[in-house]
């Protein structure tokens, strides 16, 4: 193998387990985690109803994408499969919670899901738990 080639896939390796990291842990830690405490919360649940499931199933769904889909995300395990449920939170916070918003309220929502949608598209990388379980087969 061309010794070039080899090198470029390396970075690459490297690029995505940053993205999945940074992605992962962002979501996690600053939005998936207040979330959860939110849940766990004695307050009344006060949250946007999503196709009329009431506001603590659709907080209950929003924290399992932001914080354990993100925490597989950040992993790398299970990627695309956890990419699922968060590409639909971010959607929905895009469109729907900030549909009428200005654009700098969607944005975020909208850099995330475009984030997302790549590594679905590419994978998770080498430096992953997935490589790794895929590779002991």
């Amino acid at each position: 193998m061309n010794k070039w080639l080899s090198y470029q896939s390396w970075k690459s390796d490297i690029v995505l387990l940053m993205v999945r990291l940074v992605l992962g842990g962002s979501m996690a830690f600053a939005h998936g985690l207040p979330k959860l405490e939110k849940l766990m919360g004695p307050e009344e649940v006060k949250f946007y109803s999503f196709l009329g499931l009431g506001a603590g199933i659709s907080l209950a769904l929003a924290v399992f994408a932001e914080f354990f889909a993100s925490l597989l995300l950040a992993l790398g395990l299970f990627t695309r499969l956890s990419l699922i449920p968060l590409i639909f939170t971010m959607a929905v916070a895009a469109f729907a919670v900030h549909g009428d918003d200005p654009f700098s309220k969607m944005e975020k929502s909208l850099l995330y899901l475009v984030a997302y949608l790549v590594l679905l598209f590419i994978g998770p990388g080498k430096i992953s738990l997935d490589y790794l379980r895929q590779s002991k087969k």
